[in-house]
């Protein structure tokens, strides 16, 4: 999240909280394997289907309006039209914007963003599978925060995660999960952490994009998987154009047989195309967050079918744009709607505003579907 201040006077800020309390190869031999065996019919053998979520951006009203009492929050009230949307699904992704630091450090907002661990529970009560980390925030409450999160949290739930880790054995674990006969595996990076440094020899506790260690982490899990994600936080906030980094690392994914790339950080919708076979979605756009302005509460959530043919090569196909829309009243009363739910009462152009994004969604390929309103 972005707005009119230095790098330099974020950092200052969340040393502060840090303070207060408030690439290396990837190991050959360390693989995390599990099978996930769904298909009841051989219609659904070598065919998974997935969407996915952009960013759990978490702000002081968001937490507030799911306050409870003592320490405890509760997010579910805020999703049900959202697990309702992905409940068909097989794997169900999102980005993770702000930390699950742990409470003993104080949940906190921009710019240095500690979420409560019940965000996470209701998104994956919500039915979400798998979850991105590597981001701008990271970083925000340091070392102490990342332990927790990929310690205590994390691991205790039945879902893969991928960008942050407590050690380098861990972050070079390959993680391959198979379902339906298809295996698979995500990767994560972020291209900056708002100018907040990496503690030193502690590398693993964010991916941060480096080509080289990309194309490695790449070929290390070639050989055990059919299909490898990579989910790129990167770009420039609030723009609904890729910018040219963008453009180059997806050819770069692509050119490595990267089959689809899942891209946040612009806060706001970007277009969705093909690179060869490589499905390249520039920017989701916000999941859930307290920003002001339509274009950062409205986002997608895209859908694919994952597609295994009798040759082994893999197809990603009948991609779909699900428009959403983070409703909220005064800082209060957030729901997360798909537009299908949309009234005026609601969301007064609705309509208007359905078209303006179906139109930046398919800037590049007037092929992607964007689910109709009716």
């Amino acid at each position: 999240m972005k707005y009119k201040k230095s790098s330099l006077f974020i950092l200052f800020l969340c040393s502060l909280l840090i303070i207060t309390g408030c690439g290396k190869e990837v190991d050959l031999q360390a693989l995390s394997y599990k099978n996930d065996f769904k298909y009841a019919s051989e219609e659904q053998k070598n065919k998974v289907s997935m969407i996915t979520a952009g960013d759990a951006l978490i702000h002081s009203s968001v937490y507030q309006d799911a306050y409870v009492s003592g320490d405890t929050y509760d997010f579910t009230k805020m999703l049900p039209s959202i697990k309702d949307l992905i409940s068909g699904y097989d794997l169900k992704y999102y980005n993770q914007e702000t930390i699950i630091g742990g409470k003993n450090l104080g949940v906190s907002t921009y710019p240095c963003f500690n979420s409560p661990d019940e965000i996470a529970d209701a998104m994956l009560d919500a039915g979400f599978n798998m979850v991105s980390l590597s981001n701008n925030h990271t970083l925000d409450r340091g070392e102490r925060a990342i332990l927790y999160s990929t310690e205590q949290y994390w691991p205790t739930k039945e879902v893969m995660v991928a960008g942050s880790y407590n050690s380098f054995e861990n972050r070079n674990r390959i993680q391959v999960r198979e379902m339906n006969g298809i295996k698979y595996t995500l990767l994560s990076y972020t291209t900056n952490t708002n100018g907040i440094p990496t503690p030193s020899g502690k590398d693993y506790l964010v991916n941060r994009y480096d080509s080289e260690q990309v194309r490695k982490d790449i070929e290390a899990v070639r050989p055990y998987t059919d299909v490898i994600m990579v989910a790129m936080h990167w770009g420039e906030e609030y723009t609904a154009t890729p910018v040219n980094s963008q453009k180059q690392i997806a050819q770069y994914l692509a050119d490595l047989g990267v089959n689809v790339v899942i891209g946040t950080h612009p806060h706001v919708i970007e277009p969705i195309e093909y690179i060869g076979d490589t499905l390249v979605i520039y920017s989701l756009g916000n999941f859930i967050s307290a920003q002001i302005g339509i274009d950062r509460l409205v986002g997608a959530m895209v859908s694919y079918d994952i597609v295994k043919n009798e040759d082994n090569s893999i197809k990603i196909e009948n991609v779909k744009a699900h428009l959403i829309y983070t409703y909220y009243n005064n800082f209060k009363n957030y729901y997360v709607y798909p537009f299908t739910e949309l009234n005026t009462n609601i969301l007064p152009n609705y309509v208007a505003l359905y078209e303006k994004y179906s139109n930046i969604i398919k800037m590049y390929d007037n092929t992607i579907e964007v689910v109709p309103l009716t």
